[in-house]
């Protein structure tokens, strides 16, 4: 594309339209049609330099155009209760769930890098010395040590939102730092499966693997899948820079990175819930049975929520990103 005439060609058309949006009085019908008819030129004019010619200077130009040209279009939308309602029925479940094939995979091998950890940990004395002294792995692993008192060492609502945070952040990690490739994503996964890893082996070399289960599970079931679809859901962000598919690389990251944040609310959400578990379950004085049962219902019901809500959604052509009317304007691809 040869910028300057492509500029020389259209230049009257975007200064029409910043004049009709300068104008001080209604804008009588002839005129409000001249505007949604430059509107949707401009926003085409822009997706075509973006992806052809990309000008940092009329692509700002441009960008402020279109978007003041929405705005008076469309007019100023609120958020309500009606967008929260979309999102948790039909937006989250379905980016989850249309992501399945990515953590899916991502939870499978991670539970098994963490079994094989744990086995490792726990046939190799050598190994346990190197993590720490007899002395401090007895502490550990003893009946009331360390692995179970760290459940109920601080009141339990204060312990609950710090393991909340604690998670959400490392969720929105993978999410935000899956654009570097996936990189990142892999090493925070795999230190939250060594971490895993050190207690199944240091617990069962101990003989009280059982312990550990039945105070990990609870709470463990959620919080683990939650870290899955991040870690999915960022690698997926980073093949997006590798193979945009059809898509420019542009648009692509942009509605795979629209749909990551609303992934992070979401997870944010389901992180609340286990840490609520971990908080007030986990310590309880419940038997184990009935802590364990606790995980698993929280464990069905939200893969009930993504299979079937999501699925549903999905199949009805919800991807999680924002409605179209809030997106950029775009022009067709080859496929």
């Amino acid at each position: 594309m040869d910028l300057d005439v492509f500029v020389s060609a259209h230049r009257a058309e975007w200064d029409r339209l910043e004049a009709l949006l300068r104008r001080q009085r209604r804008l009588n019908g002839a005129e409000a049609d001249e505007l949604v008819t430059l509107y949707q030129r401009t926003a085409t004019h822009l997706s075509l330099i973006q992806s052809s010619a990309p000008d940092p200077q009329l692509t700002g130009r441009l960008s402020q155009l279109v978007a003041r040209a929405r705005s008076a279009v469309t007019g100023t939308r609120r958020a309500s209760w009606r967008d929260v309602t979309r999102f948790l029925a039909h937006g989250f479940p379905a980016a989850v769930y249309k992501s399945r094939h990515w953590w899916v995979p991502t939870a499978l091998l991670s539970t098994a890098v963490a079994a094989l950890l744990g086995w490792w940990i726990g046939t190799h004395p050598e190994v346990q010395a190197s993590i720490a002294a007899p002395s401090e792995l007895r502490e550990l692993t003893r009946p009331g040590g360390q692995y179970e008192t760290y459940y109920s060492s601080h009141p339990a609502a204060s312990f609950a939102a710090q393991v909340w945070t604690n998670n959400a952040w490392a969720a929105a990690l993978c999410l935000i730092l899956g654009v570097f490739l996936g990189l990142p994503v892999l090493w925070i996964l795999f230190q939250n499966m060594l971490n895993l890893g050190i207690g199944v082996g240091l617990m069962s070399s101990a003989g009280r693997l059982d312990t550990f289960l039945g105070l990990v599970l609870p709470h463990g079931l959620l919080e683990l899948t939650a870290v899955f679809v991040a870690a999915g859901t960022g690698l997926r962000l980073g093949w997006t820079l590798i193979d945009p598919g059809p898509r420019t690389r542009r648009t692509a990251l942009a509605e795979e990175g629209r749909a990551a944040i609303g992934m992070a609310i979401g997870l944010a959400l389901v992180l609340f819930v286990s840490g609520a578990i971990e908080g007030f379950v986990t310590p309880s004085g419940l038997p184990t049975w009935a802590r364990i049962t606790i995980g698993v219902a929280a464990e069905v019901a939200f893969l009930a929520y993504v299979y079937v809500l999501g699925g549903r959604a999905a199949r009805a052509g919800e991807t999680g990103d924002v409605e179209a009317a809030e997106r950029s304007a775009t022009v067709p691809t080859a496929a």
